[in-house]
């Protein structure tokens, strides 16, 4: 991934950032308020650099955690678990079928960008744009549920500088 520009981000843009964040995810982004905070944008995405890890990513106009950023900031909304038999294809980059999915959120809706977590120790092993609403993921069992966008071992969780 190649890096086009690397700027320190002005405190209004970061404070309306962090509100937009603190609206979605609760206190758990309260922390970043006293972080330095780095846009670095690259071919396919901008990443927002927290004491320079790459902790958030801005995808279709919207912020959101990166693996990593979900797995560090210990994030508990949006979150859907999968069963240990779903967890070698997640990892991989595959798309999470429903089947496969044992718990949402069920404030997601059809177009909501979600973390998706193994059930037994709740680690993040992917982000995706979830298909149908939390509730259905549960209760419906064929289809395609969340598109995958990054997981873990993908070149947005090996980026470094």
């Amino acid at each position: 991934m190649k890096i086009k520009s690397r700027v320190q981000l002005r405190k209004n843009l970061k404070n309306k950032m962090l509100k937009d964040l603190q609206s979605a995810f609760g206190k758990e982004m309260e922390d970043l308020e006293n972080k330095t905070l780095e846009k670095v944008t690259l071919d396919e995405y901008s990443l927002i650099l927290v004491e320079g890890r790459p902790l958030l990513f801005e995808i279709e106009g919207h912020l959101f955690p990166t693996v990593r950023g979900a797995l560090e900031m210990g994030l508990q909304k949006r979150l859907v678990v999968v069963d240990k038999g779903a967890i070698r294809f997640v990892s991989n980059g595959a798309d999470i079928m429903a089947p496969g999915i044992v718990e949402a959120d069920p404030e997601i809706k059809e177009g909501d960008f979600v973390i998706i977590v193994e059930e037994t120790h709740k680690k993040p092993l992917a982000i995706g744009k979830a298909l149908m609403e939390g509730q259905q993921m549960v209760d419906s069992d064929s289809g395609k549920a969340i598109k995958s966008i990054s997981h873990v071992g993908d070149k947005l969780w090996n980026f470094e500088f």
